[in-house]
């Protein structure tokens, strides 16, 4: 097989991406940064489209289940053009091996998902794909899940793909933020290459939570307005690299909170969480204020090191975590900085949801993605095994 090594990078044209299960755009900003143009995005929520249009307006984007998505709809789209790079996120959490036969498999509901992103591969053969998706996914069913993954992958299209998967950790690629993410990895096997991983970037130190956020307004619960200057100068290269074409703050505002939960807040110090306020502070039963409820999470209201770098963000970090030094949660914008969004990468969309409203919150948005510092050190990793002499 041959390895790109340190052979000189061509681009005789502009390398392209369809961008499945996109969300608000994460990878598609990722990939971006790296050189490549989406093409085509697609994802089933109302309120990601809305996000991916306002920062994307010159991506066609899909707002579809995968699964209803037919070959005519995409070529409506985009005629004759192809895609080098198929990308995305499809949610694999409830796949099922029961009927081992590869047309059942395929064929159970809660597969679906998955298969539509290899439906895409099918139809497009790309020269490569890359598919992210949680840790976990590697000891479900005792490792037959990622194993059939990669069997799938391995025949997919004309001529099949070299197909490898590794951990990878986004503080290694400026994130503040210890994300792990599973990362699958496709190259058509006509081009013999196999697929490489980006290597941890060589950082003096991980970026922590105050570098992160130190800069923006420092406004407390039920406080901040649409539009807001930032509370000072950047004060290093992360803070520098986020407000590049910015001159204010968006989508920071504060949370409102009871003062009861604000009286929570002040007791739990730094890496402690609900629980270890629990006797004062513990959420009370419904309907019965005098009791505690029997109901302890252990991952509420964490109060985040800002000398460190933040755990998952996932998309409940709005109740998840505290800030480290003011006593509410995180404000979108914040979220936003720890997965590494830019701040002229606006939001669109309600800051949070009842249960009963359709579409995700600006909150889940940002949870949901995958961390953009991390999704450009793929993309380059990627085009630098593609385009070379």
């Amino acid at each position: 097989m041959k390895s790109p090594g340190h052979k000189t990078k061509v681009f005789t044209n502009p390398v392209t991406s369809i961008d499945l299960f996109s969300g608000c755009g994460g990878l598609t900003l990722g990939f971006r940064m790296a050189g490549v143009q989406s093409i085509l995005a697609s994802d089933i929520d109302e309120n990601c489209e809305k996000t991916f249009r306002r920062n994307f307006p010159e991506v066609p984007f899909l707002c579809k289940d995968v699964i209803n998505i037919e070959l005519s709809d995409v070529k409506e789209i985009l005629g004759e053009k192809r895609p080098d790079i198929i990308v995305g996120g499809p949610p694999c959490q409830g796949f099922s091996l029961a009927n081992k036969r590869r047309g059942k498999v395929a064929d159970d509901p809660r597969n679906r998902l998955f298969y539509g992103f290899v439906k895409f591969v099918d139809w497009y053969s790309p020269k490569a794909f890359v598919m992210e998706n949680v840790k976990g996914l590697l000891s479900m069913q005792g490792g037959k899940v990622i194993q059939t993954i990669l069997e799938e992958f391995s025949n997919a299209g004309e001529q099949g793909y070299n197909v490898a998967y590794r951990v990878l950790r986004a503080s290694d690629y400026g994130v503040p933020q210890n994300r792990e993410r599973v990362v699958v990895i496709g190259i058509r096997k006509d081009l013999n290459i196999e697929p490489l991983f980006p290597a941890p970037h060589r950082l003096d130190h991980l970026v922590t939570v105050d570098e992160a956020i130190s800069d923006l307004p420092q406004i407390e619960a039920g406080q901040g307005s649409e539009v807001q200057a930032y509370r000072s100068e950047p004060q290093n290269a992360y803070q520098k690299m986020m407000r590049e074409n910015s001159e204010h703050v968006l989508n920071h505002i504060a949370m409102r909170h009871t003062p009861r939960l604000v009286e929570r807040f002040k007791a739990i110090k730094p890496g402690q969480s609900l629980v270890d306020v629990w006797d004062t502070h513990g959420a009370v039963k419904r309907g019965a204020p005098s009791e505690k409820s029997d109901i302890k999470f252990s991952q509420n209201n964490q109060r985040l090191h800002g000398d460190q770098p933040a755990p998952t963000i996932a998309a409940s970090f709005q109740s998840n975590f505290i800030h480290p030094h003011l006593d509410r949660n995180f404000t979108a914008r914040e979220g936003a900085r720890l997965q590494s969004f830019p701040d002229d990468f606006v939001f669109e969309g309600m800051r949070t949801k009842m249960s009963w409203e359709k579409g995700l919150s600006q909150y889940q948005q940002i949870g949901n993605a995958v961390p953009v510092l991390m999704a450009k050190a793929i993309a380059e990793c990627v085009i630098n095994q593609l385009c070379y002499e």
